[in-house]
């Protein structure tokens, strides 16, 4: 048996996280001890890391309900599943012309001289679209793979430093 702490570490995720689920009704501890502790036995930790994982799909707290309720049907499961993986495929559409809108961006180098989109404001549209800051670091590391001299010439148009440049090429 494990507390709502060690239950956190074993699944790397927040004690937070772990009673929000609690809140939101996906997660019960086995039992509590009399002075209010948690303990959680080795099919609540099973139920974690489905839910866990699940989240790591995408998918919404509320829809998960009906991913671990066993009452539920494969249909209802399915479902669920190929409604986030539309999603998914929605979102990849979306980065794609994102992607070439930036292409285009960097083929027209009078439109990079200007400085018409700052490092904050580029940041901003990034975070808008969904971008966490490990989805940034990846965006720049690929475009860095496939192109480093336009990378560089992308970079210079943010106004960012010298310095900082050559930090976020090497990550």
């Amino acid at each position: 048996m494990l507390t709502v702490t060690k239950l956190a570490k074993t699944c790397k995720i927040s004690r937070a996280t772990i009673l929000y689920y609690e809140k939101e009704g996906l997660l019960k501890p086995a039992f509590r001890s009399q002075n209010g502790y948690r303990w959680y036995g080795e099919n609540e930790i099973k139920k974690l890391n489905d839910i866990v994982r699940f989240r790591s799909f995408g998918i919404a707290v509320a829809d998960i309900h009906s991913l671990l309720n066993q009452d539920d049907n494969e249909a209802c499961q399915s479902k669920v599943l190929k409604t986030q993986f539309e999603k998914i495929e929605q979102q990849i559409l979306d980065l794609r012309k994102q992607q070439s809108a930036i292409v285009n961006l960097l083929q027209q180098p009078k439109l990079l001289e200007k400085n018409m989109v700052t490092k904050e404001r580029w940041v901003e549209i990034m975070r808008a679209s969904g971008f966490s800051d490990d989805d940034m670091i990846k965006w720049h590391q690929n475009f860095e793979r496939m192109e480093p001299k336009e990378h560089q010439l992308f970079l210079e148009s943010l106004g960012i430093g010298e310095q900082e440049i050559q930090k976020i090429r090497s990550f």
